[in-house]
C-alpha cells in the first residue's frame, strides 16, 4: 500500500494532516505560511506533482509543499475573496481553476504566478447566501478543453473551449442550487450529474437537459458526488438533512449511477456527510467526513468503513496525496 497523508481543510481551523491513515493529526502553526485558523474551502491535488497541494482559503489560494512542510501563497486579484473550488488540468498541473464568492472564475497557466478573469458573467445576489459563489470546477475527464462550474445558487455552466466562452445549463432542474458535479463515463453512455438541495439530477445528453433522480431516502438533499479512483463504475453521493444538518448517509452505486444504496456508516452521524476522498494509487482506500467533522474510513473500496476516533468542527475539503 502507498504511503498516503490524508488533508482535512476545516473552517476556521486550517488544513490538518494524518499520515497514518486518519490514527494521528498535525496542523502547521502559522509560521508555516497559512493563518492556523484560516477558512480552507477547496483542496487539489495532481498526481504529477506528488507531495504537493492547493488550498482555497478565505484569503485566496495557497501551496503546500510536504517534502518543506510550507504553505507558499499563490498571489491574485481575488486574495480578498473566498476561494470555494479549485481544479488544476489533468495533462498540466500548471493551469489551475479557481472558483471564487462572490462568484467568479479565474484561470492561471503558470502555476498560480499569474491570473486572469474567466469571461462568465454569474449572478450577484441570491437571497439564501448573500452572493453566489462557485462550488466546484471540474475538468471533463474525456475532453480537456471542456470546464464544467456548478454555481450556488446559479445552475450549471459547461465552457468546450478551455474558459473563453460559456454555457449555463438549466433546462429541468428542479433547482439552481448546485452543490457539485459528476461526468460519469459507461460502456454506452456519458452521464453528467449535479447534486441540489433538492436532489440529485442528472443529464444523458451533456447537460442540455436534467431530470431529477429521486433517492430512496426521506432527504433528497446532496452535496458531494464523486466516482472512485478506479473507474466510473462505483460512485459515492453525500446525502442528509440539510446544511449541516443533523443525520444523514453515504450513498455507494456499483453501476453507474443507477441506484443507490447506503453503505452503513457505523455510528449515528452528526450532520451531513460532506466529502469522500479516494485515490488512484490506491482506489479500496476511501476516507469520508460529516460536514461537522465526523471522519470515516474504508480499507475495502466503500463495502466496510470503520469511524475514526478524531472530530473536527466543521470540515470543508478533504484530500488523499501520496506522500
Amino acid at each position: 500500500m502507498p504511503d498516503f497523508t490524508l488533508c482535512v481543510g476545516t473552517a476556521g481551523m486550517s488544513v490538518w494532516f494524518s499520515r497514518d491513515l486518519g490514527q494521528t493529526w498535525e496542523r502547521p502553526y502559522t509560521e508555516s505560511g497559512l493563518y492556523l485558523e484560516a477558512r480552507v474551502w477547496a483542496l487539489s491535488s495532481h498526481p504529477a506533482r506528488p507531495g504537493q497541494l492547493l488550498a482555497g482559503t478565505d484569503s485566496g489560494v495557497y501551496r503546500w509543499d510536504e517534502g518543506e512542510r510550507r504553505w507558499t501563497p499563490l498571489p491574485g486579484p481575488f486574495d480578498h475573496e473566498a476561494v470555494w473550488a479549485l481544479a488544476q488540468h489533468p495533462d498540466d498541473p500548471q493551469v489551475i481553476v479557481a472558483g471564487t464568492h462572490p462568484a467568479a472564475l479565474w484561470r492561471s497557466d503558470d502555476g498560480g504566478r499569474q491570473w486572469r478573469r474567466l469571461p462568465l458573467e454569474l449572478a450577484r445576489a441570491c437571497v439564501f447566501v448573500g452572493r453566489p459563489r462557485v462550488t466546484q470546477v471540474l475538468f471533463d475527464p474525456t475532453d480537456h478543453d471542456t470546464l464544467w462550474a456548478s454555481v450556488e445558487i446559479d445552475a450549471v455552466h459547461r465552457s468546450r473551449d478551455g474558459g473563453q466562452t460559456w454555457e449555463r445549463l438549466d433546462r429541468g432542474l428542479v433547482s439552481g442550487d448546485i452543490h457539485g458535479l459528476a461526468v460519469v463515463r459507461s460502456d454506452t453512455a456519458t452521464t453528467v450529474f449535479a447534486t441540489t438541495n433538492k436532489g440529485l439530477h442528472r443529464s444523458d445528453d451533456g447537460g442540455a437537459n436534467w431530470s431529477l433522480q429521486p433517492l430512496d431516502a426521506e432527504w433528497q438533499y446532496t452535496r458531494t458526488i464523486i466516482a472512485r479512483a478506479d473507474g466510473d463504475h462505483t460512485l459515492f453521493l453525500t446525502n442528509g438533512n440539510g446544511p449541516p444538518g443533523s443525520t444523514g448517509r453515504l450513498l455507494r452505486s456499483t453501476d453507474h449511477g443507477t441506484s443507490w444504496q447506503d453503505v452503513g456508516l457505523p455510528g449515528r452521524t452528526n450532520s451531513t456527510p460532506w466529502c469522500v476522498s479516494s485515490h488512484a494509487a490506491d482506489p479500496s482506500l476511501v476516507f469520508a467526513a460529516t460536514n461537522l467533522g465526523q471522519l470515516y474510513r474504508s480499507r475495502d473500496g466503500g463495502q466496510h468503513w470503520d469511524k475514526l476516533e478524531r472530530e473536527f468542527g466543521e470540515v470543508r475539503s478533504m484530500r488523499m496525496i501520496p506522500s
